[in-house]
């Protein structure tokens, strides 16, 4: 038996919490049910091992919401009002779970609009460094169709499809940025610790030095003596790039040449496409009309010349033409993405169809970045070994050049 903390809340919304034991989460969620509780947090053991049900926030104020906390007040909303109560004293529970910090602040005032007569969309636009359009849209859509519940239930679903994709691909990059900043520690050592160190060898023993040795030890003394030059300009050349790269012009030339990159445009692509589909699907479904939606999606998508593509797509709809049509014309998106609309278009299920489109590109997205790595990992340690091996052979070679000279 393993002991379980628990946070729950009962039918007139007075929030509880205890410790159960039980086998497994499922038989605590049976023992909270039987007692009449509406489960919020289920934690095994201690409570920074929060579960499925957990809305954990970091006991620490953070100045900016993160996407999964985002990810956990929507599915816990969705619980409290699928369970039966008020939207208000929903609202009020949850922040009641919320550690201080700023998300706290934002559901709290978020409460007192909607008291003042806001509707919740419209309560929630005011925050739009937490709530995107995206969301506040569907919400929207949700309130007028009188299905909050059901629409937080897409947008949960959208939410956590965009959190996992977007941790796999942040996880996915830490092995080859451990192995390149392992490539570029072990070169400055030689560079600037180990060479030198064997001129002064070769300068106390005044023998003459091979040619391989003379190239390491200029490069050796450029770096020692010029370190805070090399950094300066590096500075400057990140700080130049990233200033250009926030310019319109800057990040249209920037994204079109990312795209036509020969392996990684390809990942890229995949993405923009995944999220075009999941974002524009999960507004169908959640009501929104198809041109407003297509409006909402373009600013989702991070690349511009794909971003562009949205408004000829836009108009195409306004005049009848249909969606797959427009987006055939554009010859950014893949013909599966298109034959799947067509199908989508034809039999009435659209927003299905964008749907698993969606799943195809996110699952073609994660088999491009596990074959990148596995062609860059082996890369990048045959270039260390290969790097790394020249220099040690020449040193080497250059002290047997130093015992070979009569005493």
């Amino acid at each position: 038996m393993t002991a379980f903390t628990y946070k729950a809340t009962t039918r007139d919304g007075k929030v509880v919490d205890g410790l159960i034991e039980a086998e497994n989460e499922r038989a605590v969620l049976i023992k909270l049910q039987d007692l009449g509780y509406l489960p919020l947090r289920i934690t095994a053991g201690s409570k920074s091992g929060a579960s499925v049900f957990a809305f954990n926030f970091s006991a620490q104020r953070r100045r900016k919401v993160r996407a999964k906390d985002l990810l956990m007040f929507t599915q816990e909303l969705k619980t409290l009002l699928r369970a039966g109560l008020p939207l208000d004293r929903s609202l009020m529970i949850l922040e009641q779970l919320t550690e201080k910090g700023v998300f706290q602040e934002i559901i709290h005032d978020v409460i007192g609009k909607i008291k003042g007569g806001k509707t919740l969309a419209d309560a929630m636009a005011d925050h739009p460094d937490v709530f995107p359009k995206v969301y506040v849209n569907m919400i929207r859509a949700g309130e007028s169709g009188g299905v909050v519940p059901q629409v937080l239930e897409e947008v949960s679903a959208y939410l956590e499809r965009s959190v996992e994709l977007r941790t796999y691909l942040a996880t996915s990059l830490i092995y080859p940025v451990i192995v390149s900043s392992m490539m570029i520690v072990s070169l400055l050592v030689m560079f600037l610790f180990v060479i030198p160190k064997f001129a002064q060898i070769f300068e106390s023993s005044r023998a003459p030095i091979p040619l391989p040795m003379q190239v390491l030890m200029t490069i050796s003394d450029f770096f020692t003596g010029w370190w805070w030059a090399i950094v300066g300009v590096l500075v400057l050349a990140v700080f130049g790039f990233v200033r250009w790269r926030q310019t319109p012009r800057g990040r249209r030339v920037w994204d079109e040449r990312l795209l036509r990159t020969p392996v990684l445009g390809r990942l890229v692509s995949l993405v923009e496409v995944a999220r075009f589909n999941r974002t524009l699907g999960t507004l169908l479904q959640s009501a929104v009309p198809l041109v407003q939606a297509l409006t909402l999606v373009k600013e989702i998508i991070n690349n511009q010349v794909i971003a562009e593509t949205i408004e000829p797509i836009k108009n195409g709809v306004k005049k009848g033409d249909g969606l797959v049509g427009p987006m055939r014309k554009t010859g950014v998106f893949p013909p599966l993405s298109l034959h799947l609309i067509e199908v989508g278009e034809e039999t009435g299920n659209l927003a299905a169809m964008l749907t698993q489109a969606a799943d195809v590109f996110e699952n073609d997205a994660r088999v491009e970045v596990k074959r990148l790595i596995g062609l860059f990992e082996p890369a990048m340690i045959l270039l260390m070994g290969v790097v790394v091996g020249l220099i040690v052979i020449t040193m080497v070679f250059s002290i047997f050049s130093i015992s070979e000279i009569p005493m």
